[in-house]
């Protein structure tokens, strides 16, 4: 586990990031999805030599890997398996596969696309990742925020936009979705390139959009637990705003809050 967890924490971090460059998370979720597979095929025998280490360093007693497994709930009964066999594909490949297939469903096909089309908008090593194809199917993800007219102009829009891009030095040395933006607004760019900029500003706020649902959906389990499960509405989404908003929470001081609770209504004790 505490392998898994280092190889996904990367991950998860970079996910959560409010100013993430796509191409990076597109990479990150491939080394991620790799790594485990990796693991999966050559990573038991140097798990087995961490945990024999451990357990002769505190003369803990080593499983002989080659006997036979004898189930716990049922000791008489031959398993007719190795120990090695049990540990190898009943715990070490099953919880592997758990989050090999939990990282395959969530980053799926149509998401990998999504990742790979919003990469194309990033401005890092000149715009090398640019792409007309890709930024033109990412237009038509959203065919609410796109008509047919709007999708056939971002065609044109396109091509003038990646040459004024590469020839302007002010949009040189821009690492991220988040700099292009600001750049394009200081420019005044984004009114010369309305289509360009929508979809950039797409690309800026689905993935906070999304961080911010799951921590928020992670947050409620926290909150309102099996001996909090009759809490109201009104209590429940207060405590999950503090609960979520701690980072800006801290910044109140404990007088503030004793004063406003005071000026509330006349109570009979001074706070």
């Amino acid at each position: 586990m505490k392998y898994i967890l280092g190889v996904t924490n990367t991950l998860c971090q970079a996910l959560q990031g409010k100013d993430q460059d796509m191409l990076n998370a597109v990479k990150l979720v491939k080394l991620t999805d790799e790594g485990l597979k990796r693991y999966r095929l050559e990573g038991f025998d140097s798990l087995l030599e961490d945990v024999t280490s451990f357990c002769e360093k505190y003369e803990i007693e080593v499983v002989d890997m080659e006997a036979e497994y004898v189930d716990p709930r049922f000791k008489r009964k031959k398993t007719g398996i190795t120990n090695r066999h049990h540990y190898v594909v009943n715990n070490f490949n099953t919880v592997l596969d758990m989050q090999i297939q939990e990282l395959g469903s969530r980053f799926n096909e149509v998401t990998t696309k999504l990742l790979t089309n919003m990469s194309s908008l990033s401005p890092s090593c000149n715009f090398s990742a640019f792409s007309k194809v890709n930024l033109i199917n990412l237009a038509e993800m959203y065919p609410c925020d796109f008509d047919f007219d709007e999708k056939d102009k971002l065609v044109y829009e396109l091509g003038h936009y990646i040459t004024n891009m590469k020839e302007d030095k002010r949009f040189a040395n821009l690492s991220g979705l988040g700099d292009l933006a600001k750049m394009m607004v200081k420019t005044r760019l984004h009114i010369d390139y309305p289509l360009v900029y929508r979809l950039i500003k797409l690309s800026l706020v689905l993935p906070v959009a999304t961080a911010s649902v799951e921590r928020c959906f992670s947050s409620m389990k926290n909150v309102k637990t099996d001996l909090r499960n009759r809490m109201g509405d009104e209590y429940m989404n207060d405590s999950c705003i503090c609960y979520i908003e701690r980072e800006f929470l801290q910044q109140v001081s404990v007088e503030e809050v004793m004063q406003r609770f005071q000026k509330m209504k006349t109570r009979m004790e001074q706070l």
